[in-house]
């Protein structure tokens, strides 16, 4: 198993731990039914020589397919595939915790700030402040269902 290091935010780096560590592997591993997986096998190229070596606070194990791309050779992220793959994960991140917050609001009724801490042990999250994760769900969730502008009245 050959693995690579990315730089991503640290809670994100979190939730992705949190989330697919493979105890075995010692690093986080994908499974191959996620589109996460194909991505960085398609981000994936040869090392170029003298290029140094991985570093970063997100350690991955490369994606091993029966016939392709073989990690051994294959086994460098570029800057720009890097990128890629940390807006990628940060969008999953936002749209599991949008999702859940959801759920267990309008299912469950259980209060946001309740589900937001809740969401924060369970991946082992500590790089970011539960008010910061409650104020994104709130900005996504009135761009996305406010439907009209909120009138003022001018004294």
């Amino acid at each position: 198993m050959i693995t690579v290091k990315i730089s991503v935010e640290q809670h994100v780096a979190e939730y992705i731990r949190g989330k697919y560590y493979d105890h075995e592997a010692g690093a986080v591993r994908f499974p191959s039914a996620l589109d996460i997986y194909i991505l960085i096998y398609d981000l994936l190229k040869k090392r170029p020589t003298g290029c140094p070596v991985d570093s970063g606070n997100l350690e991955f194990a490369l994606p091993e397919r029966r016939e392709g791309k073989d990690p051994e050779y294959y086994n460098y992220l570029s800057e720009r595939a890097q990128k890629v793959l940390g807006d990628k994960l940060r969008l999953m991140m936002w749209a599991e915790l949008h999702d859940f917050l959801d759920e267990n609001k309008h299912i469950n009724g259980v209060q946001f700030k309740d589900s937001v801490f809740l969401f924060m042990s369970k991946y082992g999250i500590e790089g970011i402040t539960e008010d910061a994760l409650l104020k994104n769900y709130q900005r996504w969730r009135d761009k996305l269902r406010r439907k009209k502008k909120r009138g003022y009245n001018r004294k």
